[in-house]
Formats: C-alpha cells, sequence, structure tokens
C-alpha cells in the first residue's frame, strides 16, 4: 500500500485567498482513505485580489505575465509552508486561479504558470485539469465529484459553496454533478462595498428582510433552465448579477438576506429532484458551509427528508484542495480523474500536465 504525500493548492471564484493542504492519501481495503496532516491559508493582498478579479479584461500580454507571476507566487508560497512545517512532498496539485471559462466556445483558463511553480516550489507539479477535458467537449467542471465518489461515497449528495454552488450525486451508476448557480460570490461582492471581507455567521444577512422583486428577478435567470451538465463561472455573475445588486433599492443585510434565501431555493429545488429515498444525507463543504444563516435556510428550504451535515471546520475550507491533490494521484497513476457524466465530454479522462523543476 503506497501512502502519497502531496500538497493541494486551490484557489476559487470567492477570492478569498489560496489553500494550502498537505495530505497523506492512500488506498485501502474499503477504497481511497485520507488524512489532512497540515493546512494553512494565505489571504490575497488588495492588489494581487484586484489582479486575479480583473483577469478576465486583460491584454493577451498582461494576461501571459499575470500567469506567470501567480506561477512564481505560488510556488514561493508552496516552498515557505513546505519549509516552515518541513514537510516531506512527493508532488504539488495545483488548481491555479480561474481567469476564463468559456466551454462552450471551448475554452478554459487557469491562471499560475506550472513550470515557474516547479521551479520556484523545487517540487514535481501537476496542474492543469479544466484543458484537456473541455478539448474533448466536455465543461472541464466540476472536477470535485471525483473526489466524492471515492472519498465521501457515505453522502447522497455533496454540495460545495464556494463562489459558486455544485451538487454531486450517484445516479443510475454514474456521478452526476453540475454547477446550481450563485453561493458566496454575490454576498462577498455585497460586503466588500461595506468594506467587510465577509459576513461573519451570516449575521447581516440574519438581521435582513427579503426583497420580493429580486428574489422574482433572480429565480427567472435563464441559466437555472439549462439542462446538465452545465457549468458557470465568473463572467455569468458580472453579467447578469452585479447589474441586479447594483439597480437594487434595498439595503445591504436585505441584499444579503434575499441572496441567501434565492441560493438555497435553487439548491433544494435541484437536490428534491434527484432525492431517491426516504431520507437522505447532504454534505456541505466550501465557505458557505461556514454561515450560520445559509446552512439554516437551506435545511428549511431542503425539508425534513435531506438532512445538512457539515464536517470539520477544516475539511469544510480545504476540500478542494484535497480533491486536487487526489486528481494528481490519480494522473500519476493513470487512471481516470475527470468523469465524463459529469462534465459531458465524450469520454472519461486522465487530465493535468506535469512539470518538474528546472534550475
Amino acid at each position: 500500500m503506497k501512502k502519497y504525500q502531496v500538497l493541494g493548492l486551490m484557489s476559487g471564484t470567492s477570492l478569498d485567498g489560496l489553500d494550502l493542504a498537505f495530505c497523506h492519501l492512500w488506498e485501502g481495503a474499503k477504497g481511497w482513505e485520507f488524512s489532512l496532516e497540515n493546512t494553512k491559508d494565505v489571504s490575497y493582498g488588495p492588489q494581487l485580489r484586484d489582479q486575479l478579479k480583473d483577469a478576465i479584461h486583460l491584454s493577451e500580454q498582461d494576461h501571459e505575465q499575470l500567469h506567470k507571476d501567480y506561477g512564481v507566487w505560488l510556488g514561493e508560497q508552496a516552498l515557505k509552508f513546505i519549509t516552515e512545517k518541513n514537510l516531506n512532498v512527493d508532488f504539488i496539485a495545483s488548481h491555479g486561479h480561474t481567469s476564463h471559462h468559456r466551454p462552450d466556445e471551448g475554452y478554459t483558463f487557469q491562471l499560475g504558470d506550472g513550470q515557474l511553480l516547479a521551479n520556484n516550489s523545487k517540487k514535481k507539479v501537476i496542474c492543469d485539469f479544466r484543458t484537456k477535458d473541455v478539448s474533448l467537449g466536455g465543461q472541464g467542471a466540476p472536477l470535485v465529484p471525483i473526489g466524492d465518489r471515492l472519498l465521501f461515497h457515505e453522502y447522497d449528495f455533496c454540495l460545495n459553496l464556494g463562489g459558486i454552488s455544485n451538487m454531486s450525486f450517484e445516479k443510475d451508476g454514474q456521478r452526476i454533478a453540475y454547477d446550481i448557480g450563485l453561493a458566496n460570490m454575490p454576498l462577498n461582492f455585497i460586503t466588500a462595498k461595506l468594506e467587510m471581507a465577509y459576513d461573519e455567521d451570516g449575521r447581516l444577512a440574519r438581521s435582513g428582510h427579503l426583497d420580493n422583486q429580486l428574489l422574482e428577478q433572480l429565480n427567472a435567470l435563464s441559466y437555472y433552465q439549462l439542462p446538465y451538465p452545465k457549468s458557470t463561472g465568473y463572467e455569468w455573475f458580472t453579467e447578469e448579477i452585479v447589474p441586479l445588486i447594483e439597480s437594487s433599492k434595498a439595503s445591504q443585510a436585505d441584499l444579503l438576506h434575499t441572496f441567501i434565501h434565492h441560493n438555497c431555493e435553487q439548491i433544494a429545488l435541484e437536490a428534491q429532484k434527484h432525492a431517491s429515498g426516504p431520507t437522505q444525507k447532504m454534505l456541505v463543504t466550501g465557505g458557505g458551509a461556514l454561515n450560520g444563516f445559509f446552512k439554516e435556510t437551506l435545511q428549511v428550504k431542503l425539508g425534513p427528508t435531506i438532512e445538512v451535515s457539515a464536517p470539520s471546520a477544516t475539511l469544510i475550507a480545504y476540500k478542494e484542495a484535497l480533491v486536487f491533490a487526489l486528481m494528481s494521484v490519480l494522473k500519476e497513476q493513470g487512471k481516470t480523474n475527470v468523469l465524463s457524466s459529469v462534465t459531458g465530454a465524450k469520454i472519461d479522462s486522465c487530465s493535468g500536465e506535469i512539470f518538474y523543476p528546472q534550475a
């Protein structure tokens, strides 16, 4: 039994920082197992956050420069973490930071140059997990469901509440997953106007009231009518959601309150569609799982037949970094790590690019 020691790096659409998770992964008698040995979150400074947020608008030359600069920065952060904790790392798995995601046009891009990451961390790097699937006609997202299937199979639904919400589940022997829609992206956008990093435990949202007009506008968005497989990202948010926020006369508290209700209604609709038994368990991770008002509202919308279950705060925060670590191990073994049943690609694939440090 080989135990892999992998450092997973994850940066999500919520732009709250870089997640580093040092994981042990091994295949036991009952399937894949893991332990989270060490974790760290590195917040983005204002300049880097703004660069990543606005990367979609950069010229090709400036975008390429950011790709390189961010790769160097990732490598420096990884080396610092490895050195601080005296870690023995087999390789690094890096998701990068998504700047463009247009799978319908055959294009997705994750910032963070793999070669420069390897050079600056002095470790082998496996990264770029989305491009191959998109080239095979897939959405390139969501990718986490392979981890849901292999690491969290005791749950009927695995819901991630990051910048956007996505969910995975088994149906007719296949893993199905797709982006439901919004989660923390609009919440963080609203709190940023108040110079708050986030709404701790959903306290401000809890104090607000429902804006029914805004709720109707949100629920009527055409994305929700699309069949799966489907995925979305920052483009959708800026084009369709931001104008609704900017034109609303509601208070910030009422906006937060309404968005949480909207998010939970859409999640509940999708989960109830696919519920297959009298009682089901839903694993909830991502930043939204730390928001008490979000979780309570979700449980109310789901009703008594689907139980919301949140794991430890560490696993909530670092699950995606863990899953990309698993994906890198599967790449190393030459096994499937992206499921076509999830992405809509022609075939399953063993995705990722490998880089070795160069002097």
